[in-house]
C-alpha cells in the first residue's frame, strides 16, 4: 500500500511539474514560446502565424517588437487571417499600403503587460467589460463568456482568445481566432 500512496505521489508530482513548465513555455503552432525570448523570436517559430510575421515584415514592425516594451499583443493565426475576405491580405501586404497595414497590425496591440488576471480584474472593475487602447490608438473591448475571455473591434467584429499568457521577455501574446479590425 506504501509503494502504491509513492507511486500515485510521484505521478502527481511529475504532472505537476509538467504542467507548470508547459504553463511556462507553452507550445503554440508547434514550437515552444521561451519567456525569455522577445515577442517577434517566438512567433517566427509558430507555424500558425507565418501570415502575421510577414505582416509585421512588410509593415516594418520587427524592431518595435523586439524592443523592451512590454506590449501585449493580440496575435491572430493564418486561419484568422484567412477568414478575411479572398484578396485583402495579398493586398494589405504590397508596399504602397503599408500605413494600412500599420494602423491593423497595431491596433492588435496595447502598451504594457496584460496577462489574463489582469484583463480579467479591468472586466471586473468595469462592471463586466474592459476597454484597452490599441498603440494604434483605437479601442478594444474585453468581457468573459464562460471561461472564455472574448474582444470586440470598432468595427463590431469578435475574436476568442484562443491561448492566453503566453509570456514573453517584453510582453506577453493571446492568440486569437480572428482579425480584430480598426475604425
Amino acid at each position: 500500500m506504501k509503494k502504491i500512496f509513492l507511486s500515485v505521489v510521484a505521478l502527481v508530482a511529475l504532472a505537476f511539474t509538467t504542467q507548470v513548465y508547459a504553463q511556462k513555455n507553452p507550445m503554440v503552432g508547434g514550437a515552444a514560446m521561451y519567456a525569455n525570448k522577445d515577442i517577434v523570436d517566438n512567433a517566427v517559430n509558430s507555424k500558425d502565424h507565418t501570415t502575421l510575421v510577414a505582416a509585421v515584415k512588410a509593415a516594418g514592425l520587427v524592431e518595435t517588437l523586439k524592443s523592451a516594451g512590454p506590449f501585449t499583443v493580440f496575435a491572430p493565426t493564418n486561419e484568422a487571417f484567412d477568414k478575411l475576405p479572398a484578396g485583402t491580405v495579398a493586398t494589405l501586404l504590397k508596399p504602397e499600403n503599408k500605413a494600412t497595414l500599420t494602423k491593423v497590425l497595431t491596433y492588435h496591440v496595447v502598451a504594457g503587460k496584460w496577462a489574463a488576471a489582469d484583463i480579467d480584474k479591468a472586466i471586473k472593475k468595469g462592471g463586466g467589460k474592459a476597454e484597452l487602447t490599441t498603440v494604434e490608438g483605437g479601442k478594444l473591448w474585453a468581457w468573459m463568456e464562460g471561461k472564455k475571455l472574448m474582444l470586440k473591434d470598432e468595427k463590431g467584429g469578435t475574436a476568442t482568445v484562443t491561448i492566453a499568457n503566453v509570456m514573453q521577455k517584453n510582453g506577453v501574446i493571446h492568440v486569437i481566432d480572428t482579425v480584430l479590425m480598426p475604425k
